[in-house]
């Protein structure tokens, strides 16, 4: 069984509820009736009638048995509002109304208020839509202020393992995150493992500097994120800062790294410096490693949602609906 297809058998069955806000996108209608068809979850498609209709002709398939939602029009428009406006005294209630009754920001509240369980989104919003509505609507996870992004990365053997899973963070989103948004990056990330990976999250600071080897403003702000995460989470096995070797690979770990480390040798979540790093290293490692780079996902929400790239296609939006669900 590959790895998607564990993801897939852990959330079937469960009765769990994903939103789609893009129903105007024959993509999302037909993984919509294969999410439904294939008791991966239940999805709830979201848009204007005749969007989805015109939606609805060019996929080819109908929505029987699946909740389809105006926002604009819904009975839970007024709730969702009043939520949404909560204790803030900075946004009028026509604002907000206008706001939650776009369908991203609409799916946000559903997530809110627990009318769904995940939101998935992206196929034809921009990333930066999909985060504000995630921040304003779902909110972040307690103790995080920085969304962030990770890639799961399947590599097909590795140390006489096959199929070895790892988290790569981040990849996507944050451009050159300073040591505080790099703490939230890493614990985050640690969370996200704790819900896909079947051994517990050991999380590598990665940069060019193994425990004080090399002296930089750089190497600084990787150590600074690892005081502010071991603050944060005191019981998580997270170290550094290390070179990816140092991270990843036992012999060499014994050689570099003075005194005890339960992170030094195993990790199987890496987090970068920045997202040069991070994108040369995914990139480099699907490529030449010919590893299954699954992703990214939006991570660091109170609920785990997920970006889709506008390029998606309807097997990936039905594979990162059952591994975002997977998280929960």
């Amino acid at each position: 069984m590959g790895i998607i297809d564990g993801f897939i058998k852990k959330v079937s069955g469960r009765n769990l509820k994903v939103v789609l806000p893009e129903g105007s996108d024959e993509r999302i209608i037909l993984a919509a009736r294969r999410i439904k068809d294939e008791n991966i979850a239940e999805p709830i498609v979201l848009g204007k009638p005749e969007k989805i209709a015109e939606a609805i002709e060019k996929a080819g398939v109908n929505l029987d048995g699946i909740t389809v939602i105006n926002p604009k029009e819904s009975d839970k428009l007024a709730e969702y509002t009043q939520k949404y406006i909560g204790n803030r005294d900075d946004i009028s209630e026509g604002i907000a109304k206008r706001m939650v009754s776009k369908p991203l920001f609409y799916a946000g509240m559903m997530v809110k208020c627990g009318d769904a369980d995940t939101m998935i989104a992206g196929a034809a919003s921009a990333t930066a839509s999909v985060i504000q509505a995630g921040v304003l609507a779902v909110g972040m996870a307690e103790g995080i202020n920085t969304p962030s992004s990770f890639f799961l990365m399947v590599i097909p053997e590795y140390l006489g393992e096959t199929d070895k899973p790892y988290i790569f963070a981040d990849c996507a989103v944050n451009i050159n995150p300073n040591a505080t948004e790099l703490a939230d990056i890493a614990l985050a990330s640690a969370s996200s493992a704790k819900g896909l990976l079947t051994d517990e999250p050991k999380v590598a600071m990665l940069s060019f500097s193994t425990k004080g080897s090399a002296s930089h403003a750089d190497v600084d702000k990787v150590v600074e994120a690892l005081e502010i995460a071991k603050g944060k989470n005191p019981t998580l096995a997270i170290d550094g800062e290390f070179q990816a070797d140092s991270a990843i690979v036992p012999a060499v770990a014994a050689k570099k790294v003075k005194g005890e480390s339960t992170v030094a040798g195993y990790a199987n979540v890496l987090i970068f410096p920045d997202l040069d790093c991070g994108n040369v290293a995914y990139k480099l490692t699907q490529r030449l490693a010919k590893a299954d780079a699954i992703g990214p996902f939006l991570q660091g929400f109170a609920t785990p949602i997920s970006d889709l790239s506008r390029g998606a296609s309807v097997e990936d939006i039905v594979n990162t609906t059952a591994i975002t669900l997977a998280q929960l």
